[in-house]
């Protein structure tokens, strides 16, 4: 057991290390993400908009914002908690729905299934011998 004030006061310092380390590591991550990403998209910004669409080239903190507003736009943020189809719970409802469909199938549809799984033909698109699609 860790009742002993010795461990209660090494466990604090170990928290203590850890949450100093996430304060100075993450800020310095996310900085030199920022400044990578930044780079990118200048540079590729610079080198193909200009000749290709005649469009001006930009600054790094336009390259940022531009960088910026693509992830907020296009969901960028999916692993930040982020909204949509693509968020957390999203893995999880497909296997719920699928377990649901699952439970009410008959007998012959499982069969029909299994039997479609095993020939790999679910999940290819425009392959009419899949499971559930018209035969005839």
């Amino acid at each position: 057991m860790n009742d002993r004030p010795e461990d209660r006061q090494e466990i604090a310092r170990r928290k203590t290390r850890r949450i100093v380390k996430l304060l100075v590591l993450v800020p310095l991550f996310l900085l030199i993400f920022i400044a990578g990403f930044g780079q990118a998209v200048l540079h590729l910004w610079n080198w193909l908009m200009p000749a290709l669409f005649g469009l001006r080239a930009i600054t790094f903190w336009q390259a940022v914002g531009l960088l910026s507003l693509s992830w907020i736009l296009f969901g960028g943020f999916r692993g930040f908690g982020g909204s949509g189809r693509h968020s957390y719970p999203y893995p999880r409802r497909g296997r719920w729905e699928r377990w649901q469909r699952w439970q009410e199938m008959t007998p012959e549809e499982r069969a029909a299934l299994r039997e479609a799984l095993e020939r790999g033909a679910c999940g290819r698109r425009g392959d009419s011998t899949a499971a559930g699609a018209p035969q005839g």
